[in-house]
């Protein structure tokens, strides 16, 4: 079995590996964050399997903007696709391309 975290060896950052990072606690205010931050409107309210849904079809979109590429369960985000999620900063990895810009 591989290492939840092995997959940021993949080219662009692991949203799994980062989840990862999050955690389990923290997990659900980080998705509703993302969300907010993508634009989507009634992230408190939504129930968190809706959450999760909503999160997927952003990083879906994602890979059509070209920010992302989808590898199996897992998305790799394009250096710089972060820019702007502060929520984000205090779980990426050191790396400055991995960064928000």
């Amino acid at each position: 079995m591989t290492h939840p975290l092995a997959a940021d060896s993949a080219p662009g950052l692991s949203w799994r590996g980062l989840e990862t990072r999050v955690g389990l606690d923290a997990l659900p205010a980080f998705h509703r964050a993302f969300l907010r931050w993508r634009g989507v409107e009634g992230t408190e309210s939504m129930p968190l399997r809706r959450v999760q849904q909503r999160v997927e079809a952003e990083l879906n979109r994602m890979v059509q903007a070209g920010l992302a590429v989808r590898e199996g369960d897992d998305w790799h985000l394009t250096p710089g696709a972060l820019e702007g999620f502060e929520d984000a900063a205090p779980y990426l990895p050191g790396e400055p391309d991995s960064l928000p810009m």
